[in-house]
């Protein structure tokens, strides 16, 4: 275990006892030429000068020269025997620092750990302990779903939580783009549709949507720091919102009215309406031509007027229409009620539910993602004078959050078929980019740990001690926080 601030934990940190590197005015990041080590670089410049309070430059022409960071593609970093797709090192000596990874994703996540790791001294220096740090993460997938379709949020504030995720070496946004209450993605297939249906959310605030172009902005700002957007259109229930808009998709043509209440399970598609397969073809199409990433997320959650053999039906419609636009579906854990396909994402989340279906899936090849609500549902409240949030998975401290092991969450679930964890954040009771902060941290700091760091490496006493020392960095980036009693702050 470290005693060195950082979260996650890596897998191996060891201190060399030189004197440590002292950064300045004269400080420079030092890439290779491959546009790969010089967007990283540009990045991680932007980065570290609001922690060191001052400009830090970038070279491509010496990656050798004292006083450099050096970012740099190099296959055989990180440890030999993990993935490379996210294992990087980080060596700090006196006169210089390498980040090095064999991927991108690990450049930046060797920066993440630099960046922590960067120690505002008493006499207004600036330094990084001399040290060397191989490490890679338990879990190829760890990410954050952010419900903007509740309450909406802005290409901004989703842009600030971007951020948050890649200095906690997240790697997926997973964007709840619709649900009863509003539909928040215009599509070129429906131009109609989020016109009608997007001017409403919890409450009747006035909501909003995301147009192409700001949907771009949302990837973009995500592919800069290795962090894959997974979108979500929620079927076949949670769909008044479609209902609202398109009502040749109801039985009898008339649209609902728009809703802003909180209750679930009242709206559904219907099988035996005609509209219905060009919908389901036609809006996953428009999301996958706009969405570079490999997953499609179709809900399927909470359907609760619906028989089994319909709902089968819509799992494997809704199945198809994501294959044939070339992508591989994830759905909630009620997917594997229905035939799920090998490689689909089962997204765990109610402890409630008998986890026979789950372990069916599983040994069909399906992969489990999990987020156990009564530990990741990051709008839980942390305690009932907490005033935001709901409880119905009871109460979410940060040691909630913190203490469990993935491998034991659903029995009979092999290690080998968890794909990896995600939390949540639904809001209902959420508004505000203080509300949204003030429930994700510190928790998603502890949910991001569970997610990357080795089992052996992770303690509970060793965690509440080196998340505090995140704070400051909050406040010095403007995040609203919760200063859990459970940590001395």
């Amino acid at each position: 275990m470290t005693d060195l601030p950082l979260v996650p934990v890596p897998l191996t940190v060891e201190r060399t006892g030189r004197a440590p590197f002292v950064l300045g005015p004269w400080t420079m990041f030092a890439t290779g030429d491959s546009s790969e080590e010089i967007s990283a670089g540009v990045l991680a410049a932007e980065l570290l000068g609001p922690v060191v309070d001052f400009p830090i430059g970038l070279s491509t022409e010496d990656l050798r020269l004292p006083g450099t960071i050096a970012i740099e593609i190099d296959a055989a970093a990180g440890p030999a025997d993990a993935d490379p797709a996210e294992r990087y090192t980080v060596t700090v000596d006196t006169d210089r620092i390498e980040v090095r990874a064999p991927r991108p994703a690990g450049l930046m996540r060797g920066v993440a750990t630099l960046q922590q790791l960067v120690t505002p001294q008493p006499d207004g220096s600036v330094e990084v302990p001399a040290l060397e740090v191989h490490d890679a993460p338990r879990f190829p997938w760890r990410g954050l779903s952010l419900d903007v379709a509740r309450h909406f949020f802005t290409v901004g504030q989703v842009c600030a939580v971007l951020c948050v995720m890649s200095q906690l070496k997240l790697n997926v946004l997973h964007l709840h783009l619709t649900d009863d209450q509003g539909w928040r993605i215009d599509l070129p297939s429906r131009p109609g549709l989020a016109g009608r249906s997007s001017g409403s959310e919890v409450g009747g605030g006035r909501g909003g949507c995301y147009s192409a172009q700001d949907y771009a902005a949302i990837v973009a700002h995500a592919a800069a720091r290795s962090i894959t957007v997974v979108p979500e259109i929620d079927v076949p229930g949670h769909v008044n919102a479609a209902l609202h808009a398109l009502p040749e998709l109801t039985p009898d043509g008339v649209a609902p009215p728009v809703y802003t209440g909180t209750d679930v399970g009242f709206s559904r598609l219907h099988r035996d309406v005609p509209a219905t397969v060009p919908f389901l073809r036609d809006v996953f199409g428009d999301l996958a031509a706009m969405t570079p990433g490999p997953y499609l997320h179709i809900g399927g959650d909470e359907v609760l007027e619906m028989g089994s053999d319909e709902y089968a039906w819509f799992v494997r419609s809704a199945q198809d229409a994501v294959r044939q636009a070339g992508k591989v579906t994830v759905g909630w854990q009620e997917i594997a009620h229905g035939e799920v396909d090998a490689g689909t994402v089962v997204q765990y989340w109610d402890p409630r539910e008998d986890p026979a279906p789950f372990v069916a899936a599983a040994s069909r090849g399906a992969r489990l993602l999990l987020s156990p609500a009564s530990r990741v549902y990051l709008d839980m409240k942390y305690d009932a004078a907490t005033r935001l949030g709901l409880h119905w998975a009871g109460h979410v401290e940060l040691r909630d959050a913190y203490d469990w092991e993935p491998d034991d969450v659903i029995p009979g679930v092999a290690p080998g078929s968890i794909l990896g964890v995600e939390a949540a954040v639904w809001t209902e009771t959420i508004e505000t980019t203080e509300d949204l902060f003030t429930m994700l941290l510190p928790r998603l700091a502890a949910v991001a740990e569970v997610a990357w760091s080795a089992a052996d490496r992770r303690g509970w006493d060793g965690f509440r001690g080196r998340v505090a020392h995140l704070a400051d960095g909050w406040d010095r980036d403007g995040f609203a926080w919760y200063a859990s009693p459970q940590v001395h702050w």
